[in-house]
């Protein structure tokens, strides 16, 4: 018997989340060391759903707002393996790069600063992420003008010459 529900992520606006599955304990330090060393002075919380034995929610970071945060989120998921990522004042443009290339992450669900709801399956034997909501429904396709303003927006902030 599977039962499938939606947890939706509670944040403020403003603070992006990134969402992924790993596969060892290791990971939450790994994880700390490489949002340190991408950005010095980062802002962030960190949880890790550990998946057996006393199947705590692990956490780290240097914002304990964010990690008390990442924490309660991540206990509501209370999917095995994945963890939850709280930047604020930082992108997760600027830290996915370094996250992927620690060895024990599998896979990136989200990185985002919408509202994301996470559809979760759960069994008998625990939980899992089946995918993400994030963010609004698309209402149309971009004008000319639009996409205009998203190249002059991508310059403005710096992420395009």
């Amino acid at each position: 018997m599977v039962q499938l529900k939606t947890i939706k992520i509670k944040k403020p606006a403003g603070v992006n989340l990134i969402l992924g599955q790993a596969h060892f304990i290791k990971t939450v330090e790994d994880l700390h060391e490489a949002l340190v060393s991408a950005i010095p002075g980062i802002n962030f919380g960190l949880a890790f759903c550990e998946a057996s034995g006393p199947s705590l929610v692990r956490t780290s970071g240097t914002d304990p707002v964010l990690v008390k945060m990442a924490a309660e989120n991540a206990l509501k998921l209370s999917c095995g393996h994945c963890f939850l990522i709280f930047l604020k004042d930082a992108y997760p443009i600027n830290v996915l790069e370094r996250i992927k290339r620690v060895d024990e992450v599998v896979t990136i669900f989200c990185a985002t600063a919408n509202e994301a709801e996470i559809v979760v399956a759960e069994t008998k034997t625990g939980r899992g992420v089946l995918g993400v909501i994030d963010g609004a429904k698309s209402r149309g396709i971009e004008s000319d003008n639009e996409k205009k303003e998203r190249k002059l927006l991508l310059r403005e902030i710096g992420y395009k010459l």
